[in-house]
């Protein structure tokens, strides 16, 4: 007989979908001591094909790794603080994931997060990037730190200065939006939101965030203002959370369980198992546009194929036109970033 804690740990197990076969990796979460990453460490753990887990911060992330290595699950849990520590952190990482930086506040959007703190998030995301590639240049990096239309085109700009560049292990976290459109989505239909599919293309900011809920499953026949409603506030999800918290953090919980879901996709894809998440990545799916996200399948190195939006009606076509001048803007703003520095 499971006790109650083993049985927890056994459901969240295969909500990840995870299968301990293959080859056991080793995860870095930089920012662990953050809102963001305190309870994605946790998750990280919970994650039976993580073998090694390295959580490092600038500053209290100690407690942290000695509260999470707790849990009766096989991780191999460590604490790294300070940037001296950064190199052991690192070596020898499969996947790291990047929520480092500070977040939005009520007004702020993500744009006005960069301008804010150009020296911060900007900075931060390039200089951990560096060490990445200094120290486990084979990783896959996952970025979640806003705002991300942005941070993604700092880290593969920093990546090609330093030579090692793989544009296949460089990948935008933008599941909380696909997260977002399947719960609103499922509480408009009364369905059970397990058996909802949706993609989301784009970026992950504003009105670059475009649900396809054309392509939904399953199928719908609501109204426009309907399709509307739920466009909007998946866009502005996380405002929404922003402002209900009053100034007093951000998406935080569930940005940590939609990171934990993409990195257990990516996870999957290292060992040899089928998995196709939306991320933002450098594509051609959009000539103009050189970061997008759009479905990926991940594999063994990374992204292995980069699919199509498919399919648009007229109200997602219009969106995607809107989308591209901001979209385009903030990528711009981020390899300026890492070209003057």
């Amino acid at each position: 007989m499971f006790s109650t804690g083993s049985k927890l740990v056994a459901a969240l197990a295969r909500g990840m979908a995870t299968s301990a076969r293959g080859k056991e990796r080793k995860v870095a979460v930089l920012g662990a001591a953050g809102g963001i990453g305190q309870p994605l460490s946790l998750l990280m753990k919970m994650n039976p094909a993580v073998s090694q887990l390295s959580l490092y911060d600038v500053a209290n992330v100690k407690g942290v790794a000695a509260d999470i290595s707790h849990v009766n699950t096989k991780a191999v849990t460590a604490g790294y603080e300070g940037p001296d520590a950064l190199a052991d952190a690192l070596k020898g990482c499969d996947l790291v994931i990047i929520p480092a930086g500070v977040p939005r506040k009520p007004g702020m959007t993500r744009d006005d997060l960069f301008k804010a703190s150009r020296a911060i998030n900007a900075g931060i995301v390039k200089g951990l990037v560096e060490a990445c590639g200094k120290y486990c240049p084979g990783a896959i990096l996952n970025i979640i730190s806003n705002p991300v239309n942005s941070t993604v085109p700092i880290a593969a700009e920093t990546l090609k200065k330093l030579g090692v560049y793989d544009a296949r292990k460089v990948l935008g976290v933008t599941t909380l939006d696909v997260v977002r459109a399947k719960t609103f989505y499922a509480d408009k239909l009364g369905v059970d939101v397990a058996s909802v599919d949706i993609p989301v293309v784009g970026g992950h900011a504003g009105i670059t965030i475009l649900p396809l809920f054309s392509q939904a499953t399953p199928g719908h026949s609501l109204k426009a203002e309907d399709i509307n409603a739920l466009t909007k506030r998946t866009q502005d999800g996380g405002t929404e959370v922003v402002l209900a918290k009053a100034g007093k953090g951000s998406a935080t919980l569930s940005m940590a369980y939609a990171a934990a879901l993409f990195a257990d996709a990516c996870l999957r894809g290292l060992n040899g198992q089928v998995a196709t998440e939306c991320a933002y990545v450098e594509s051609s799916v959009e000539p103009d546009v050189p970061f997008f996200a759009s479905r990926v399948k991940l594999s063994t190195e990374g992204v292995e194929t980069i699919h199509p939006v498919g399919s648009l009606s007229k109200y997602e076509k219009d969106g995607l036109d809107a989308l591209k001048p901001e979209l385009i803007a903030s990528i711009e703003k981020g390899v300026q970033f890492v070209q003057s520095a």
